[in-house]
């Protein structure tokens, strides 16, 4: 079987290298350059146990106290286009428990068996930076910390293992970390990679197994015949195949509507800094929960992260908000310098949807046509577990049981 895949940042790459592993034929299409845009400038977390959809219970009130302030954790720029108050009333009415924690529940599903796949994908001889020293949330509110912990539930019941800290255990467990604060949950399972190098092992070994990589390969044109995609036109030639893939991340809202669905796909601009010195030595990811400002650290740098923007696809570094993230860090960690400067600023979109869950499947307007897309800020998470049940749905003839929380049909596409 012949398969164009369309993107290739880490949930493209994925799919494709999956679809070759199966004997596939595969050729993979990237706008850009492969492994750039949200793959490239994000956290590399590989955390199961951060799979929490954005809108949850609270989301709404908190979100309106924000908008008074310019640099807080989320900004929602107004605008009175069609498209984008439809997407902002679908996030309001999943922002309740019930949609919560169905979200989460089939986040968790999907992500079962993440890390023995990223262990395959070393296995296979795909080279990437990978750390196992588990991830730290960090709470300076007693209200958050518990809030928190009334939801672990879930996370217990298939298998994690949080341990709750309280101040001073925090400290021992990370020095870095100043005295004083409510308590911490530690999980000692979660991972995380050096994106860039996850995207570019892969890559590589598309290639090795007989994959073709086309990059500054944008599609402008679909053509199909009697219900099916024929082949899709770039600005450098035409390609056919048997089946078709839209995997584009945030360009994919626009690009579903050449497949013949209107995805409601939007970005949700983030920003990351790099410290190529790193100022600080930590043992494990750490999580600032009030200011939602994540660390991960590196062989020998540090990148810190944070915010969400809803404001278009936009991805101009705002200062304001650039230094918002470095403040953050001030109130739990000993001896950061906000004013120490990054060696790189970087700004990126990731795919939202309306009730926080990606977009997987086969599109019903185009009977040989899927998607697998809108993964907002857990692409890396999930995408080892996207790769696999996307090419056995569309090698198999079926669509796993795993997948139908993310069809296409809940957006009628």
């Amino acid at each position: 079987m012949r398969v164009v895949v369309v993107g290739g940042g880490v949930i493209g790459l994925a799919c494709a290298y999956e679809l070759l592993r199966r004997g596939e034929e595969v050729t993979i299409l990237e706008a850009h350059t492969a492994g750039s845009g949200a793959s490239f400038g994000n956290l590399g977390w590989m955390v199961p146990a951060q799979m929490r959809p954005v809108p949850a219970p609270g989301m709404v009130a908190q979100a309106l106290r924000w908008m008074l302030r310019p640099d807080s954790p989320l900004y929602i720029r107004p605008s009175l286009s069609p498209g984008f108050i439809r997407f902002m009333y679908g996030m309001w009415r999943h922002c309740n428990e019930k949609s919560f924690r169905a979200g989460l529940l089939a986040h968790l599903l999907l992500a079962e068996g993440s890390m023995q796949l990223l262990d395959d994908y070393k296995q296979d001889g795909i080279d990437f930076e990978m750390h196992a020293q588990g991830l730290l949330q960090v709470f300076a509110s007693a209200k958050q910390f518990d809030n928190h912990v009334a939801g672990l539930d879930l996370l217990r019941g298939h298998g994690f293992r949080p341990q709750l800290l309280d101040g001073t255990e925090l400290t021992r467990v990370e020095p870095a970390l100043r005295s004083g604060l409510r308590g911490g949950i530690f999980f000692p399972d979660e991972r995380h990679v050096r994106p860039d190098s996850l995207a570019d092992g892969l890559a590589r070994r598309c290639l090795a197994l007989g994959g073709k990589l086309i990059e500054g390969a944008a599609v402008q044109r679909v053509h199909d015949r009697a219900g099916r995609v024929v082949e899709v036109e770039t600005d450098d030639g035409r390609y056919s195949a048997d089946v078709f893939l839209l995997a584009a991340g945030v360009w994919s809202g626009s690009l579903s509507r050449k497949f013949g669905a209107g995805l409601p796909i939007r970005p949700g601009k983030g920003y990351s800094l790099d410290y190529t010195e790193s100022p600080l030595a930590l043992r494990s990811l750490v999580k600032l929960m009030e200011p939602q400002v994540a660390l991960s650290p590196f062989d020998g740098w540090l990148r810190l992260a944070g915010t969400m923007e809803f404001a278009g696809l936009d991805l101009k570094v705002n200062e304001r908000r650039v230094r918002a993230i470095t403040k953050a860090p001030v109130e739990y960690l000993n001896d950061w310098n906000p004013s120490s400067p990054a060696q790189s600023v970087w700004a990126g979109a990731r795919p939202m949807t309306p009730d926080g869950l990606p977009v997987m499947g086969r599109l019903a307007a185009l009977q040989n046509c899927y998607v697998a897309a809108g993964h907002g800020m857990l692409g890396l998470t999930l995408g080892p577990a996207t790769g696999s049940v996307m090419a056995e749905a569309m090698t198999e003839g079926h669509v796993p049981a795993v997948l139908e929380p993310f069809s296409p049909r809940r957006f009628g596409a």
